[in-house]
């Protein structure tokens, strides 16, 4: 089947709609790859349901990978090459006929190759691309020890070779030589593979006095996952900043770079490498970006309904600005960018200033900023007022001037849409009032704001009752008084799926302030931050913290995470 017979097979089905097909066909265009796997990352159609689909038009079984022990016996049959090439696993043995899982039972090419490959009878079955791609990580991934690979490398290491202590004291040949030497390219390889398989979401690679540490970010909380021996410290830093382009020579001032890699199946990892010196040697910092998750569907992003019904009825109004806020890591791009693509039409031109630029929107002129030769965001903001624009996205208001061109931006007839750093959306007026926007010029140009956490998980697989949590407990971190009794708490005991944390995941929690007269008369009127929040609340805002403990009475996060990602009201 045709990669077009598939798609008008699924709409014929009304297991997608024509426009998903077209927006699917849009990225498989761009990114290459199979469009089920682009149909089921978009959110259009869930895994399961397309695996089901196909099972039933060929008349073959599906399969959850998930269920099945893979001798390694049956593995050994099929090479690795063969497994990415054509997307299947081998999972079981009977007698002269071996089992493959494939994610498409039509590709008569691939039953051919298999049989010719292995000598024996090929009987199908269907899975979807997602588990098969997991399974051929899982079962035949580098086959190595971590820990006797370092105690290894610990013994190849001359014993003579000290750590530098000082700047210069290190050849920069010795250091080029160092970052290409078999060992340390496979050690930083290693990293990198290992980052994406744990879903790490940052890599931090550490240089201390007595000790060097790699430390994975997973939903949200570091982990250290290994320590190399200190006297490869150089050398794993010289080998990241090569991969990146970056000055091996220059150890005295941050760098920041890209390393893009590329994975088996066409899938391509980006890599943002920020280069740090400290102390005892450079600190490396890897934000791993990958195209793949990014979810545009703004309904998956984890709005409640009225928050997204309030959020899509101000990013859809002619001009304004919609400010969207939070720390580090909290999903505020992602936000911003599913609300580009929500806008992203023929009729509107949409420039976007950013600091880097994440990901590339088809469509869409994104502008990378350049302190270095004066493209700042306000250089950015004046220049795009000249280009015709509909609408604008800024990466960051940070000071008064980019603020300032902001809001007469929004106020002659552009939506801004932009990010600040600040705890919860009430305090975000407070913010831009403290850089010097008059409070008249804020009611004026301010639509909504919203604020956003990101909360960990409960893992399915291991999640179980807190028998800890007393009601006492639930009244301390303000659950109504009324919901107590009427919910079990939950929580993960640990188990292989989640690395033994107990969470798999996160989930969005959202504050969204809109911006309505009695808000923009408290304003003019010179509430404090807290008053606003009160004010706000009294009209129906729900805060992060009610957000959070919806989570919790629904059983998706923990008591923990509420009070370590929300403050209390």
């Amino acid at each position: 089947m045709s990669q077009a017979r598939l798609g008008e097979l699924l709409v014929r089905e009304n297991l997608i709609s024509l426009a998903q097909l077209r927006k699917a066909q849009e990225v498989q265009n761009r990114d290459g790859g199979r469009l089920g796997y682009h149909l089921v990352r978009q959110g259009f159609i869930h895994e399961t349901d397309l695996t089901n689909f196909l099972s039933r038009q060929y008349g073959v079984p599906s399969v959850n990978l998930d269920d099945f022990e893979i001798d390694e016996n049956v593995t050994q049959l099929i090479s690795k090459e063969i497994c990415e090439k054509h997307l299947v696993i081998p999972i079981n043995r009977v007698g002269n006929a071996l089992v493959v899982a494939m994610s498409d039972p039509s590709n008569i090419y691939a039953i051919d190759e298999l049989k010719f490959a292995t000598g024996f009878n090929i009987e199908i079955v269907v899975a979807s691309e997602a588990a098969i791609r997991e399974a051929i990580d899982l079962h035949y991934g580098d086959s190595f020890n971590m820990d006797a690979m370092l105690e290894q490398m610990e013994l190849d290491v001359d014993d003579d070779v000290e750590v530098a202590k000082d700047d210069h004291a290190i050849d920069v040949g010795d250091l080029q030589a160092a970052g290409e030497e078999a060992p340390v390219i496979r050690l930083v390889n290693i990293i990198l593979i290992d980052a994406i398989k744990r879903n790490a979401s940052d890599i931090h690679i550490e240089p201390y006095e007595k000790s060097f540490r790699v430390r994975y970010r997973i939903d949200g909380v570091l982990q250290e996952v290994m320590k190399p021996p200190l006297k490869l410290r150089d050398a794993i830093t010289s080998r990241i900043k090569i991969m990146s382009n970056l000055d091996i020579a220059e150890r005295r001032l941050p760098q920041d770079g890209r390393i893009k890699l590329r994975l088996p199946g066409g899938k391509e990892m980006d890599y943002r490498v920020s280069v740090l010196p400290t102390l005892f040697g450079e600190k490396c910092v890897l934000r791993l970006l990958d195209k793949s998750n990014l979810q545009l569907d703004m309904t998956k992003l984890g709005f409640e309904a009225k928050p997204l019904a309030d959020f899509k009825s101000q990013i859809h109004r002619p001009f304004g600005m919609v400010l969207v806020t939070g720390p580090t890591g909290s999903g505020k791009t992602t936000t911003l960018y599913s609300a580009l693509a929500e806008l992203n039409k023929v009729s509107e031109n949409i420039s976007t200033a950013e600091d880097p630029v994440e990901f590339n929107l088809a469509g869409i002129n994104q502008c990378q900023m350049h302190e270095a030769v004066g493209l700042n965001f306000a250089a950015a903001l004046r220049s795009f007022l000249r280009q015709d624009p509909d609408i604008i996205m800024v990466g960051e208001i940070r000071d008064f001037e980019t603020a300032e061109i902001a809001v007469k931006a929004a106020l002659t007839g552009h939506l801004v849409l932009s990010t600040l750093h600040t705890n919860d959306a009430p305090s975000t007026i407070s913010r831009l009032l403290n850089m010097g926007v008059e409070p008249f010029l804020v009611t004026a140009s301010v639509n909504l704001v919203l604020a956003q956490r990101l909360a960990r998980r409960i893992c399915n697989e291991c999640k179980v009752p807190a028998e800890d949590v007393t009601e006492e407990v639930l009244r301390d971190i303000q659950v109504l008084e009324e919901k107590i009794g009427t919910f079990t708490p939950m929580k993960g005991n640990g188990c292989k799926k989640c690395n033994g944390t107990g969470y798999k995941g996160r989930v969005a929690l959202y504050e969204v302030m809109v911006m309505g007269d009695e808000l923009k008369e408290a304003v003019l009127q010179g509430y404090s931050t807290a008053e606003l929040k009160a004010e706000a609340k009294r009209l129906g805002m729900q805060t992060l913290r009610m957000a959070a403990l919806n989570r919790l009475v629904e059983g998706m996060t923990t008591v923990q995470e509420v009070t370590r990602c929300t403050a209390p009201d």
